[in-house]
């Protein structure tokens, strides 16, 4: 590699995210186009793979899992057939290891949707290796940032790490008010604009703080899961890493899918 790949934050949204004509599934369909090389294979850190302890996936073919409910028929036949990279997840323990911690591996874990959401949009062809990674339940931005740092090597060794999440992710007002999925309310983008001018602004304290770190962090993040992938990826953004918003827009009202890269301010500059 002539230059470390960055570490990313994609927001994967609903399920049915492939199947929809949106801004952000157009963003994700060109993301891969848009990175200085071509990774050899894919770290993801998934909200939906949520464990008391870190965990990884040394899964050889991963399975897709459908973990949710009540969505069109045309989801359950979905697939993502890429092949797991037990090589990078046995790997990515070890730097978790090296840094103080343990990990559990998992050679049965398969793509949960927040993998393969994103993935059948950013390699439809199913060609380049993934492995995952959990977020752990009960631990801090914090400790996610630095979990995160620990993984930085990877960048080098040819490996894109992504934490997929959501910018916002309030689902009890969308189930409350069912909006079109062109509605964008102003609660959400308010939020998702403030977390923007942190991350690119350097106030990355703000964002470490948590969701209360920033004005309506609560109402946008009732549970932590889908904000704690955003802080892996910008630890794995490595020593000295700066911040920027490569995407912004919004589903359904609530649903920020903004994205972030994170990497050294010359680099991000360079893009």
């Amino acid at each position: 590699m002539t230059h470390a790949l960055p570490a990313l934050f994609v927001s994967h949204g609903a399920p049915t995210l492939p199947l929809e004509d949106r801004p952000a599934s157009t963003f994700l369909r060109g993301l891969l186009d848009a990175l200085p090389e071509r990774p050899k294979a894919i770290l993801v850190v998934s909200a939906h793979y949520e464990t008391m302890s870190p965990e990884v996936s040394t899964a050889e073919t991963p399975e897709t899992i459908y973990d949710f409910g009540g969505f069109p028929p045309a989801l359950y036949q979905m697939t993502h057939k890429a092949p797991g990279a037990p090589d990078v997840a046995r790997r990515a323990a070890e730097l978790l290891r090296e840094a103080g911690g343990s990990v559990r591996e998992n050679p049965a874990r398969g793509y949960d949707h927040g993998v393969w959401t994103p993935l059948k949009l950013m390699d439809p062809g199913a060609t380049i290796p993934v492995a995952s990674l959990s977020v752990v339940h009960g631990q801090s931005a914090a400790w996610h940032y630095a979990y995160g740092r620990a993984l930085a090597p990877l960048r080098d060794e040819g490996v894109l790490i992504i934490g997929s999440g959501a910018a916002t992710h309030n689902l009890r007002a969308f189930m409350m008010s069912r909006p079109r999925i062109e509605d964008e309310r102003d609660e959400a983008r308010g939020f998702a604009d403030a977390l923007g001018r942190a991350l690119e602004g350097g106030d990355w304290d703000a964002v470490l703080a948590g969701p209360d770190g920033l004005e309506g962090g609560r109402w946008n993040h009732p549970s932590d899961d889908h904000i704690l992938p955003l802080y892996v990826a910008m630890g794995a953004g490595g020593e000295g890493a700066a911040g920027k918003r490569i995407h912004a827009s919004t589903n359904y009202g609530v649903i920020a899918m903004d994205a972030y890269a994170f990497d050294s301010p010359e680099a991000l500059q360079a893009a």
